[in-house]
């Protein structure tokens, strides 16, 4: 039977996380996944920490600044939740500022599975350079709008 966790404890481990991502330490940040965890996001699912490294090297890879602004968190026995705002400075230099939430879930203080909610067009949209792939994305995100507006 797994230990009961504090909900006090898996906020601070959060907070620490946000900290870190934002200081871009990889090997601190490697300390807050168990060796077994997963993440979820834009359709894949990334193991243990070899899946954390590629992750964080990617997410890195794509801002040259980040800043994390809360909107809602919550905890529910070992379930972290968070809605909060990227913004930041990609590679392209260009600003970004996207909503996004996060599911963290802990055994015994260690982020077990990480899921992360994010609209991929407005990503893509910062990350793109070039009239003709911003010509593509935009026209998505319009034909993906058709009938709502």
């Amino acid at each position: 039977m797994l230990e009961s966790q504090k909900k006090e404890k898996i906020l601070q481990l959060a907070a620490d996380l946000d900290n870190d991502l934002e200081k871009k330490d990889i090997d601190k940040l490697m300390s807050y996944f168990s060796e077994d965890c997963e993440i979820e996001m834009l359709g894949i699912r990334l193991k243990t920490h070899s899946g954390v490294k590629k992750w964080l090297e990617w997410f890195f890879s794509s801002f040259k600044s980040i800043n994390f602004k809360p909107i809602v968190i919550m905890v529910e026995n070992d379930t972290f939740f968070e809605e909060f705002f990227i913004q930041g400075i990609t590679t392209n230099n260009t600003e970004l500022n996207i909503k996004v939430s996060e599911v963290l879930v802990y055994e015994n203080y260690k982020i077990k599975s990480l899921r992360l909610y994010l609209d991929r067009l407005l990503f893509a949209d910062a990350a793109i350079t070039g009239f003709f792939g911003k010509k593509i994305v935009n026209l998505i995100k319009k034909k993906s709008l058709e009938g709502l507006l």
